[in-house]
């Protein structure tokens, strides 16, 4: 697999387990905070078994702002599809112009 593709399919997975890190307890307040932070921690260290050797295979096709680049992309990506189908919360004309706009940011990161 072109080292290309294999940063941004170990850069999706990752951010699948960041965002339930970061965003899945919003639908359990009830649960005590520090149960929270360590089950947020459990699940952060997979994200990072994949993060790491995403950036490490990247930076050899990509910069490392690029890497950030592509990362927050597709942070954006998981994010808005977890925001509708796990916490079902709609997304907007707004939100989708402000994606926009930042896919637009991006692409002036990779302009030569």
């Amino acid at each position: 697999m072109p080292a290309a593709v294999q940063t941004i399919v170990l850069l999706f997975l990752s951010n699948v387990f960041m965002t339930l890190a970061w965003y899945g307890h919003l639908k359990y307040k009830h649960v005590a905070i520090w149960l929270v932070i360590l089950a947020s921690w459990g699940i952060a260290f997979f994200e990072y078994c994949l993060q790491v050797p995403a950036n490490r295979v990247g930076h050899a096709v990509f910069s490392a702002a690029q890497l950030k680049t592509i990362q927050e992309i597709i942070t954006l990506v998981v994010f808005a599809g977890f925001s509708v189908w796990y916490l079902g919360e709609p997304l907007r004309w707004n939100h989708a112009v402000g994606f926009c706009f930042l896919v637009l940011a991006a692409a002036f990161i990779f302009k030569k």
